[in-house]
């Protein structure tokens, strides 16, 4: 894979941003040989500024996929890779970075199209090419097979091309290539195909590229899909055997499908207003048009309460269907996430319809879950939900989930619809929405076949491997592969037997296996490994799978070796390897890993030609105060002015507004409950919005639930740039585009200006440059606690450069308010003193007292004086508290 950038043969003029970065050339080339696709990403390009900067590497894989190849090249100083096990490639990265070599990181994140993404410091005048392999099995979804590229350059390019070729010894019935990167480019593609073979080309000139005649911006910015299908049997089965394996492709056509059992749940908490739930409620009422007179139905909607539409299932006729869509059209997105509960309903219902006999015995039954958020209500451990859904399913339904937006915890998802035969597919938050629904649902609720059986003759065959989804399966296709010894190839001539619920099919005949042979050597384009890959493929995805729902450690530590031992004999990046990149001197080292939890996947690093030493600049001091803790005395006027004057909001959540003019602090709690969206922060004027999401105890302390902050979302409107901070993740959005950190990385995200840098489990702090900055703090409890629950807290300077529109629980406080407090008096204890308050023309009791920054100390906390408003801040802040409810984590709101 060594390439050379020293002649890259593209001559003229570059059209540059304003970075002064040039793109020479991006190309894919795609290969398909029987199912199997093999593809490769390059760019070259050149950095034409005076100055060294970053040039990034961001393309996104389809999910499943497997990464085999990561080469680059610095001007001559070309990078290869290497797979190695996991914990030894990160300790070379870790050696390489301790001896002050130039080291990066390259993660890539578990969603369905999974982020690769390098930076590469580069001097001024210097070309570097970035080339990615990976390899992936077609999957068949109604009745075609789909290739789906995703072409991201992200600038113009001199040079642009994606190139597929498709080689299927079976023969090709038809290919098609919609106009999925828009109308702009209609008519551009070419597509050229024979009996075995097609050929695919995509070629953009600049001109054609760009989004207007002037502008200097790419309208190539999405998915290049290829859909195509093979000739098949009636009996629906074909056969591949080549080079000591075989590929078994089972998908039998023109059988009606099996009768349904079927519940959707839909989470209707506060996270789902807005487009979301918009979109889910336009997409669920073409979904119910499309039941059949044969099914059966429900609906569940669920937040912090599970509502039924019916208790039990109802046939799907025509009225009932139009009662279900007018149920559907009445939904209102408000508070928390009760998750445990609204599938344990679910699979209530299910359970009783069969026990009652109602339901057929020829039929399927499962659950569509459909949900944007993790657990804020009742049950929170997730491994405790996957439990109790499994032991209420018993393996006699199968769960299908859909994972909407960035914010869900997709592995979640994934775990348990494979522990209970089913599938997850993560469905994004955009305008297309309610389309990517409608085909998740159209390849999971079309079952053909309900079981399925291969006898496969033991004397020439071993290692099956048969795809998941085998028992309840979608519509789509079971592929099974092994190994055989060519020399028993008799024992072949009648090698599958498979019966099912509705029909008897038999494999006729086996394919030529000479006349396979001659036809695949002689294709230069043909991968002669095609059948050792996807039987690697299948068997690697198939122990994945395995390891999720194995019910014992020692199991599950002998499945993970022979996924380590798959892996580093087929050169392929798993969850249990990492890819090793260094130069010919091994002076210069990246690691690609793909972390077991994909919410830890994230940034990149940062390679660079020369050591660097870390960079802090862009932090505020404010962030890492050390601080003297604050004395009490009763005489005391007002707090001293120290670098404890911030505005905070911590624990169970209690509010400090520091005044600067009078120097007071002044503390409220706001007592809601879990679920709820407080705004803190809504701008206006800078487009900046703050809001905390609340979560609740484990449960009442002396008949009252504590609520905490679970989530704070940031919206920097005039960026496009949004941040999550939960107490799992740290999460930067901009557009499709997500980057995530884990509060077990220590590390700097930079976007747009906006720094995000992370303090391992300890706080993270988000900067736009002079302006403004917060912190956020995170506060673990012990695991087991009976009690609490982990929680953050804010800290927000009062410097921060809001505009006098500003408003939200803090931001009202950017225009300080003139506060009198007088007549001093004793209160109920003698460390508590009141007086009274008079602020905005109200008059109230306050009482004096200590609350606690956590900034210096996140234990013990350092005692801070302030003045209590009771009530939930009544009379200090404007209106009622609840004014300050807002639907979703970055919604402005409205001044009260």
């Amino acid at each position: 894979f060594q390439r050379s950038t020293s002649d890259w043969g593209y001559v003229g003029d570059l059209v540059e941003d304003d970075d002064k970065i040039g793109l020479y050339s991006y190309k894919i080339q795609s290969t398909i040989t029987s199912r199997l696709a093999n593809t490769m990403i390059q760019a070259k390009m050149v950095n034409n500024a005076k100055r060294p900067q970053h040039i990034v590497f961001d393309v996104q894989i389809p999910k499943g996929a497997f990464i085999d190849n990561f080469t680059m090249d610095i001007n001559g100083i070309t990078f290869t890779s290497q797979i190695r096990e996991k914990s030894e490639a990160r300790k070379m990265y870790s050696q390489a970075k301790a001896k002050g070599k130039a080291a990066g990181i390259v993660r890539s994140n578990a969603l369905d199209m999974e982020n690769f993404k390098t930076e590469v410091n580069v001097p001024p005048g210097m070309k570097i090419q970035f080339e990615l392999h990976y390899h992936e099995m077609i999957r068949r979804k109604l009745s075609s097979y789909e290739h789906l590229i995703s072409v991201k350059p992200g600038r113009l390019a001199k040079h642009m091309e994606v190139d597929v070729r498709i080689i299927e010894p079976q023969g090709i019935r038809y290919v098609h290539v919609p106009n999925s990167l828009g109308d702009h480019f209609d008519g551009i593609t070419t597509i050229s195909k024979g009996e075995k073979k097609a050929h695919i080309s995509f070629k953009p000139t600049m001109t054609q590229q760009r989004k207007c005649p002037t502008c200097s911006s790419t309208a190539v910015d999405g998915n290049f899909v290829v859909q195509y299908d093979v000739n098949r049997e009636t009996t629906g089965g074909e056969l591949e055997i080549f080079n000591g394996y075989f590929i078994h492709f089972f998908a039998p056509e023109n059988l009606d499908p099996l009768p349904k059992n079927i519940l959707f749940v839909i989470d209707v908490s506060g996270s789902m207003w807005g487009l979301k739930m918009k979109q889910t409620i336009e997409a669920m009422k073409a979904i119910l048009s499309e039941l059949r007179a044969a099914d059966q139905f429900s609906l569940i909607d669920f937040n912090h309460n599970v509502r039924c539409w019916r208790d039990n299932l109802v046939s799907a006729t025509p009225a009932q269907v139009e009662d279900a869509k007018k149920y559907i059209q009445t939904i209102h997105p408000n508070g928390g996430t009760n998750i445990n509960e609204a599938l344990l309903r679910a699979t209530f219902i299910l359970n009783e319809a069969q026990n009652l006999g109602m339901l057929d015995p020829n039929s399927v039954s499962m659950i569509v879950f459909v949900s944007d958020g993790d657990p804020t209500v009742g049950e929170l451990k997730l491994t405790t939900i996957q439990k109790n859904v499994k032991q209420s399913m018993k393996d006699e339904f199968s769960l299908f989930c859909l994972g909407i937006g960035f914010d869900v915890d997709y592995d979640f998802l994934q775990r348990i619809a494979t522990d209970n035969r089913g599938m997850a597919q993560r469905i994004f938050g955009n305008q297309e929405t309610s389309a990517q629904m409608k085909n998740f649902y159209n390849q999971v609720s079309t079952p053909l076949l309900k079981k399925i059986q291969f006898n496969y003759p033991q004397e020439s065959v071993s290692d099956v491997t048969q795809s998941s989804f085998h028992n309840y399966f979608g519509g789509s296709e079971i592929v099974v592969a092994g190994k055989v010894d060519m020399d028993n190839l008799q024992h072949l001539e009648s090698i599958v037997t498979a019966t099912a619920a509705n029909a008897e099919l038999v494999m006729e005949t086996l394919r030529d296996v000479e006349e396979l042979d001659g036809f695949m050597k002689k294709d230069r384009y043909a991968d002669p490994e095609f059948t050792k890959k996807l039987w690697a493929y299948l068997t690697v995805n198939q122990m994945l799978a395995e390891r999720n729902t194995a019910p014992t450690a020692a199991l599950k530590r002998n499945i993970t070796k022979s996924i380590l031992q798959m892996s580093l004999d087929h050169h392929i990046v798993t969850p249990f390897t990492a890819m090793l990149i260094e130069n010919a001197e091994k002076d210069e080292i990246m690691l690609a890993d793909q972390p077991k939890d994909p919410r830890r996947g994230c940034c990149s690093g940062t390679l660079g030609l020369t050591p660097n030493a870390p960079n802090n600049k862009g932090i505020p001091a404010w962030a890492n105060v050390t601080a003297v803790p604050v004395s009490y005395t009763p005489e005391q006027r007002s707090p001293p002015v120290s670098s404890l004057s911030i505005n905070r909001v911590d624990n169970d959540p209690h509010f400090i507004i520091y005044l600067p003019k009078s120097q007071k602090n002044i503390c409220f709690n706001i007592n809601s409950d879990p679920g709820k969206i407080l705004n803190l922060v809504s701008d206006p004027g800078t487009g900046v919005v703050v809001n905390g999401q609340l979560v609740g105890g484990k449960k009442a302390e002396n008949k009252k639930l504590n609520t905490y902050f679970g989530k704070i979302g940031f919206y920097f409107k005039s960026k496009g740039l949004k941040v999550e901070v939960s107490t799992k993740t740290i999460t930067l959005k901009d557009g499709s585009y997500s980057i995530r950190l884990s509060w077990a990385d220590t590390g700097h995200i930079i976007r747009k200006q906006l720094l995000i840098s992370v303090k391992k489990d300890s706080n993270v702090t988000i900067s736009v440059g002079e302006e403004m900055s917060f912190m956020v703090l995170l506060h673990r409890v012990w695991k087991n606690h009976p009690v609490n629950v982990d929680f953050l807290g804010i800290y927000i300077p009062p410097e921060n450069q809001l505009s006098p529109a500003a408003h939200g629980l803090i931001g009202q406080f950017v225009s300080e308010p003139e506060v009198s407090i007088h007549h001093h008096r004793p209160g109920q204890a003698p460390e508590k003193p009141q007086a009274t308050m008079e602020v905005k023309g109200n008059k109230f009791t306050v009482t004096k007292g200590l609350q606690k920054d956590y900034r210096t100390d996140r234990v013990h906390g350092t005692d801070v004086q302030c003045w209590f408003v009771h009530n939930s801040g009544k009379g200090f802040i404007d209106g009622h508290y609840r004014d300050y409810l807002v639907p979703s984590l970055y919604s402005f709101m409205k001044k009260p």
